[in-house]
């Protein structure tokens, strides 16, 4: 488990402050806002941790030569971590005595994957730089890597956040937004934390696009939308029966498609 007990607590807003889309790969660059006691800066690890980056880095690139879903996964996981009460690693936080933990909650359980690269990562990250890194910039950091490692855009990471001692399945449950919402929904969710820019909609919501989701979420508008018992007309006719020859009607909703 990612050791987030090694850092001070400290609630930090999120505010990602600008998408970026290239090509098929959507990404988000997140700008540090001010912490209670700290600034966010690129420099954090210079002098602590100078080769942070490039060993997380080295750990995802292992990674996609066996999982090629492995990027849009871990910036998932950033994603539904800073949804939640800010950019804390609370979403690492197995269930406890005292932790109900947000990887049961309803945007996350049976999906929400990478823990175990995460893990990984902060072994060797233990190993070369012990009680330094947080587990929060981990994952901010493994967002930006997996991007470029897929062929998009590069982005300067603020670093400096600090690990949660709690979590919360009821403000995840509350927060995450669920596949169903519709383009109005999903706009007021992310401008309830501060995303106002449609390109950071485009970017977290349309990152799916980098990874995979699976067809019960979807499924009705391939074959019922809005009980019309016919597709949704919106779709382009060829992505249509793509979509329909991966998820057939009747199917297993748990089968997943690839984009």
């Amino acid at each position: 488990m990612c050791v987030c007990a090694l850092h001070r607590r400290y609630w930090r807003k999120m505010n990602l402050s600008e998408g970026i889309v290239a090509a098929f790969f959507f990404v988000v660059f997140l700008r540090g806002g001010p912490l209670a006691h700290c600034q966010l800066t690129p420099t954090f690890y210079d002098q602590t941790c100078p080769n942070v980056s490039s060993i997380i880095r080295n750990v995802i690139a292992t990674e996609l030569a066996t999982d090629a879903r492995i990027g849009g996964s871990l910036i998932r996981l950033h994603f539904h971590d800073c949804f939640v009460n800010g950019c804390d690693a609370s979403l690492l936080l197995d269930n406890s005595d005292t932790i109900v933990s947000e990887k049961e909650a309803g945007g996350n359980n049976n999906s929400a994957r990478g823990f175990d690269v995460v893990d990984r990562m902060k072994a060797l990250l233990e190993s070369a730089c012990p009680a330094t890194v947080s587990c929060a910039d981990i994952l901010t950091i493994a967002a930006e890597e997996s991007v470029v490692l897929a062929g998009g855009p590069n982005w300067t990471v603020p670093l400096g956040r600090r690990d949660s001692t709690t979590a919360s399945r009821d403000a995840a449950n509350a927060f995450l937004p669920p596949p169903t919402l519709t383009l109005a929904q999903l706009r007021e969710s992310f401008t309830n934390v501060s995303l106002n820019n449609n390109s950071d909609l485009v970017a977290l919501s349309g990152a799916h696009t980098f990874g995979r989701a699976k067809c019960s979420t979807f499924n009705f508008r391939l074959y019922n939308f809005s009980g019309s018992g016919a597709p949704d007309p919106s779709l382009d006719a060829t992505f249509l029966a793509a979509l329909q020859q991966l998820c057939p009607q009747g199917g297993d909703g748990e089968c997943h498609n690839r984009s």
